[in-house]
């Protein structure tokens, strides 16, 4: 069963929590980085940024040392505090579109993701796990949950409804369109109900933090040989927000190519007809109505491919995901892309308005073609982790993004 634990969490004043939490680092464009550490000096920002400090270093581990100080520097300052009892946190936050996410933010079990019982849909990078590693063995906290999901289970979605009627704080404040709610749940007797809640869940799946989550394992791992501590060391847990299925949205999360290989426009529909059924959908954006349907803009044209019968392997959950189809029977033996990660003719676009984006950067002669691929489901991540599968990079654009400095975990 999995192990969701309370924390004390570090946090800011319900006065600072609007200025304070941030999104994701490196979304922000120079202009809005600046824009934000000028309007909100309290920001979560003002802690990472150091780039302009005095005291900045090209050698990492003085960076980290640096983010370390602006830290307790923040909480020297009162701008944040640290909770007096280990409680669990239900955040929700509502879109401007009205989508609404409501979870817990609690700590999950190194040992439950070394055990499989915390489940992976992708693969992660060693370098990546090792920087970030370092980074978390320096400054000593983590602000950006990992995104987990689970099943819907009645008992837990109780738990969380009755945890808010008893929460001993709440704050509300929006910011970028979005409404935030957060509710301090340290009731011990309520805080025991969501533990036992999250008993009856079985399996947790990454959503979102992949490399949050294996650093962190990677983390406790190299402490407890330096340490000989015991299993009950705060390192051995991390960060995450928790939220059910059905809660959780995926988004199509589509590709542009900046050539044909060389190959001409006819060459090239020639040689994707041996693989797929080709249909030409007009001038005006098609989206993939369903699953195993690709969308395609090539030369003012947009098209639907259909992966034929003869092709269709149906052996395992990778074999039926679209973005696999797409990979293994067009990007890479006709396009030559083996790898989608780190090939610079390949770009990525999500968002409503994403078959526009596509057909806009296709006309204005940027890209040659492009790819729209239907959303994929809850249930097939969930299979492709339970077949210890993963999926190729780029496959999913998950909401919600989750915000860093809501609560910080100390370890």
């Amino acid at each position: 069963m999995a192990k969701i634990n309370p924390f004390q969490a570090v946090r800011p004043t319900k006065k600072d929590a609007r200025n304070f939490s941030s999104r994701s680092y490196k979304t922000y464009s120079k202009i809005e980085l600046n824009k934000e550490l000028k309007e909100n000096p309290t920001s979560f920002l003002s802690i990472i940024n150091i780039k302009k400090d005095p005291s900045f270093s090209s050698e990492k581990s003085k960076r980290y040392e640096l983010v370390k100080k602006r830290y307790e520097a923040f909480k020297t300052s009162n701008i944040l505090i640290k909770d007096a009892i280990p409680s669990y946190y239900i955040y929700e936050t509502i879109q401007a579109n009205g989508h609404l996410f409501c979870g817990v933010i609690a700590t999950a079990s190194v040992e439950d993701y070394e055990a499989q019982i915390i489940k992976k849909h992708e693969a992660t990078i060693a370098k990546r796990e090792t920087t970030f590693k370092n980074y978390l063995k320096t400054v000593r906290f983590n602000a950006a949950p990992v995104l987990l999901t689970y099943k819907d289970d009645l008992t837990v979605e109780n738990s969380i409804q009755n945890a808010k009627k008893k929460a001993s704080e709440f704050n509300s404040w929006t910011t970028e369109n979005e409404t935030h709610k957060l509710w301090c749940v340290d009731d011990q007797e309520t805080v025991q109900r969501i533990h036992n809640a999250f008993q009856n869940v079985s399996v947790l799946y990454i959503a979102d933090g992949h490399h949050r989550s294996a650093s962190s394992a990677l983390l406790a791992r190299e402490l407890k040989s330096e340490e000989l501590t015991t299993t009950d060391a705060s390192y051995n847990y991390f960060l995450s927000y928790l939220i059910p299925e059905s809660q959780l949205k995926i988004c199509d999360y589509n590709r542009v190519i900046t050539d044909l290989n060389g190959l001409s426009s006819k060459a090239f529909l020639e040689k994707i007809s041996v693989d797929f059924e080709i249909e030409n959908k007009g001038n005006e954006p098609y989206k993939s109505s369903k699953r195993h349907e690709i969308s395609m803009y090539l030369e003012g044209i947009f098209y639907s491919l259909s992966l034929r019968a003869t092709k269709q392997k149906n052996q395992s959950a990778i074999d039926q995901l679209d973005a696999h189809i797409l990979q293994t029977h067009l990007l890479e033996p006709i396009l030559g892309i083996t790898n989608v990660r780190t090939n610079s003719r390949i770009g990525y676009i999500y968002g409503a308005d994403s078959l526009e984006q596509i057909k806009a950067k296709v006309d204005c002669g940027n890209h040659r073609v492009g790819f729209g691929l239907f959303p994929i489901e809850v249930r097939e991540l969930m299979d492709i982790a339970d077949s210890n599968a993963v999926m190729p990079p780029k496959s999913t654009y998950i909401y919600p993004k989750l915000r860093s400095g809501i609560t910080i975990y100390e370890f």
